[in-house]
């Protein structure tokens, strides 16, 4: 699991640390493997050319003597000072002391730079890049170079993953000792590239819950419901799948696609496309309706592709068991109704769904998704899965880290695709797991499944991630039956 904390929690864990060890020894820990990272990307580090761009902060400060180390292995390192009178001065003596040098003109080592190393402000920075600093971060995205991020990208909020101004986008960025909630929430995190830790011995110093956590293979492995000896269709959980319309009955068919492959022992389906579910998968139950009397289930799903027929709704969040509540069924919530509830609540929405709950455009929403997500949780008293190329999934009580699921693909956009999430995640919730969990898991094996789909880099349906759920479903199972050899 990728765990990311506060910039206050970071620098408290920090000092810590700090008061444990030599003067500087932490920066040269830091300088240390940023250097090495460096020397891996270049491949060759002799001859390279390498730029810093050196802000007045830590990072800066980072820059410098990862620089140094370079220019000992015989990279020509130039430095563009962006702050001459703040920069730090240890790191600028060892850069020099090493043979690297000061440029002149900044954008004629840019031009011809193979590697460039951003350190302009550290985690703290806020609001965008300065004015004077804007044509430099320009011209080193503009160049050939490598572009790599010193613990975070110059520009990008640390904390919220915003992007309130211009930011300078990254090829890799080397994180320092925690992930920071920007490497993992978009926008910011479209900024980073690819991220590389670098371990400094911050662990024991960083509280056991994070702000932000990003699952993994192993983690969800350890989630999923698996049946035992005893179990039946009963037994593994009924999910009600409330969906589709006359107008839109291929909501309904990809709803009960991703039910049906969510580890729940039985799907019945509720509403107006009865005759095509059946077509497709005559293995499901169908109901005319009401949703009370379709038959007993452990959790509902309710929502996708109901159009104006939303009548279902408030009846089934008047049900005493776990509701997924997705798509149409978000239109006519009431969040008074949603609080009152005893048995757990699920919300699904899309940014402009999110908007529309919380009465906001969804340029808000967009760039501001962490606080978002968990406005919206806090506001209706529910788990919420905000849906984009991360997925962020919230508890109501705000007391467990926000769950980051960067697992999908861009093929991932496509008509239906959260029709067949919302199935996916309502079957984990009628096999047992809880709200938090079962969007979580959802979300990891929908994007890991649309990665499958589109493997050969050609565009995917709805259905297509559907059908490639049990390969994503056998890759995660894999790496606890890899997990249970190595502990056995």
């Amino acid at each position: 699991m990728r765990t990311a904390y506060r910039v206050e929690t970071v620098r408290t864990a920090e000092e810590e640390l700090m008061a444990q060890l030599p003067e500087g020894a932490l920066m040269q820990r830091a300088a240390a493997g940023l250097a090495a990272a460096c020397a891996g990307l270049l491949g060759r580090v002799y001859g390279a050319r390498v730029v810093l761009l050196i802000g007045s902060g830590a990072n800066g400060g980072d820059a410098l003597y990862a620089g140094a180390r370079l220019a000992r292995r015989g990279a020509g390192v130039s430095a563009v000072l962006l702050a001459p009178d703040r920069t730090h001065p240890g790191g600028l003596a060892a850069l020099t002391g090493a043979g690297g040098r000061i440029a002149d003109d900044p954008f004629e080592v840019l031009a011809s730079a193979d590697l460039v190393l951003d350190g302009i402000t550290g985690i703290g920075g806020s609001g965008g890049l300065r004015p004077d600093a804007v044509p430099v971060a320009r011209a080193a995205r503009g160049s050939n170079a490598v572009v790599v991020a010193v613990d975070l990208p110059s520009g990008v909020e640390a904390d919220s993953g915003e992007v309130r101004g211009e930011a300078l986008r990254a090829d890799a960025t080397i994180a320092f000792g925690a992930y920071k909630p920007g490497l993992l929430i978009d926008p910011a995190r479209e900024y980073a590239g690819t991220v590389r830790l670098v371990d400094i011995g911050l662990e024991p110093h960083l509280p056991s819950v994070p702000e932000i956590a990003a699952l993994q293979h192993e983690d969800v492995a350890l989630l999923l419901p698996e049946p035992v000896g005893e179990s039946d269709k009963y037994r593994r959980g009924v999910v009600g799948i409330a969906a589709g319309s006359a107008r839109y009955p291929g909501a309904a068919v990809l709803a009960v696609a991703g039910a049906l492959r969510g580890g729940a022992g039985a799907v019945r389906y509720v509403g107006h496309a009865g005759e095509a579910v059946i077509a497709r998968f005559p293995e499901a139950l169908v109901h005319a309706g009401p949703p009370a009397k379709a038959g007993r289930v452990q959790a509902w799903v309710v929502g996708p592709g109901l159009g104006d027929e939303t009548g279902a709704v408030a009846e089934i969040l008047a049900s005493d068991v776990p509701v997924l509540v997705d798509a149409d069924g978000l239109r006519p919530l009431d969040a008074s109704a949603v609080r009152r509830r005893s048995a757990p609540t699920l919300l699904t929405p899309h940014a402009g769904e999110a908007a529309a709950l919380l009465g906001v455009d969804r340029a808000e929403v967009e760039a501001a998704r962490l606080a978002s997500v968990r406005e919206l949780a806090s506001r209706y008293g529910a788990t919420v899965l905000l849906k984009g190329s991360t997925t962020l999934v919230a508890a109501p009580d705000g007391a467990l880290p926000v769950r980051a699921n960067p697992m999908g693909t861009p093929w991932l956009a496509t008509a239906g695709s959260g029709d067949v999430l919302a199935g996916l995640t309502g079957s984990l919730l009628a096999a047992g797991l809880g709200a938090y969990d079962a969007g979580s898991v959802a979300a990891y094996l929908h994007g890991l499944a649309a990665r499958h789909a589109s493997a050969k880099g050609v565009p995917i349906t709805s259905y297509e991630v559907g059908e490639a759920l049990p390969g994503a479903w056998r890759d995660v199972q894999d790496a606890r039956d890899v997990r249970d050899v190595r502990e056995g």
